[in-house]
C-alpha cells in the first residue's frame, strides 16, 4: 500500500484551517496508523501534576456522521507521564473552534516542556452512529449479566 493510493474514496475528507501561520496539519507517521499526530502551537511548561489546555492552532471540519477522538501519545505518557486528561477527548462534526488538547503531567517530580511543533496527541477520525434510546422495564439476561469493573479477574493474580 502506498501513501495516498489506498482506496481514497473510503477516507473521510477532513478540512483543516490553520489559525496561526506555524500550525502543523495533522499527519499519519505511518500509512497504517490509526491516529494522526496533533502538534502544539505554543510553548507550554507542564509542572508536576499541572494541567494545561494546549492549542494546536487548527480548526477542523469533520464530515457529517464522523467524530474525532483525541488520544494520548504512548511515548509521551510512558516516558514522561504526560497524557490527555479526558482521554479520549471528543470532537463533534459540527464543532468549528480551535482544537485544543487538555494535557496533564503526572510525573510527581519533573516539569515537562512542550515546544511549538511538538507532537502532543493523536487524532483518530471514526464514523459514528446515533442510537435510539428506548426506556424499558427490564433488560434481557446475558451470560455476563451485571458483572463489570474487574469482575473477570486477572488484575491481582486471581482468575
Amino acid at each position: 500500500m502506498t501513501h495516498g493510493s489506498a482506496d481514497d474514496s473510503r477516507r473521510p475528507d477532513v478540512r483543516v484551517q490553520a489559525l496561526v501561520p506555524h500550525a502543523v496539519v495533522p499527519a499519519y507517521a505511518h500509512e497504517d496508523d490509526a491516529g494522526a499526530d496533533l502538534c502544539a502551537a505554543e510553548h507550554v511548561v507542564l509542572e508536576p501534576f499541572a494541567r494545561e489546555l494546549v492549542p494546536t492552532g487548527l480548526a477542523i471540519a469533520l464530515p457529517e456522521g464522523h467524530a474525532g477522538f483525541i488520544h494520548p501519545r504512548s511515548g509521551l505518557s510512558s516516558k514522561h507521564g504526560v497524557t490527555v486528561v479526558n482521554a479520549p477527548g471528543t470532537i463533534d462534526a459540527g464543532y468549528r473552534g480551535e482544537v485544543k488538547v487538555p494535557l496533564v503531567n503526572l510525573d510527581p517530580h519533573s516539569a515537562y516542556t512542550i515546544r511549538r511543533g511538538d507532537r502532543i496527541a493523536q487524532l483518530v477520525v471514526q464514523q459514528v452512529a446515533h442510537a435510539r434510546f428506548t426506556a424499558v422495564a427490564q433488560l434481557d439476561d446475558t451470560v455476563r449479566g451485571t458483572g463489570g469493573f474487574g469482575s473477570t479477574g486477572g488484575f491481582d493474580g486471581a482468575s
